[in-house]
């Protein structure tokens, strides 16, 4: 989980940094066009940084909460687990089966 979210932290850096660099490198250029376009851009990086800052501390508060609440109630956890496991297997041993059976 945390290799995926520091791929994500990576890909949101290098297109933040490849979206500054356009309008940077379009700073020069005249037109209302090019001027508006830029600003719309630059307006969806902040928003997009904005997002992702509040997704990212959602997931940690998320994390945190879980992690809490598998420590306060280590067995139920186990139990849950195994539940959920025990279920997804049957689920897709089924599915897998009807797989098996077609023509």
């Amino acid at each position: 989980m945390e290799k995926e979210n520091q791929t994500l932290a990576d890909y949101m850096g290098m297109l933040t940094k490849d979206a500054e660099a356009l309008v940077l490198a379009t700073s020069d250029v005249a037109g209302e066009q090019v001027k508006q376009a830029r600003e719309r851009l630059a307006a969806a990086l902040d928003s997009g940084k904005e997002m992702y800052q509040h997704v990212r501390d959602k997931a940690v508060e998320g994390a945190k909460a879980t992690d809490q609440a598998v420590r306060e109630r280590p067995y139920q956890a186990i139990g849950i687990a195994f539940g959920i496991g025990a279920l997804l297997g049957c689920l897709l041993s089924r599915q897998c089966g009807r797989k098996d059976d077609g023509p």
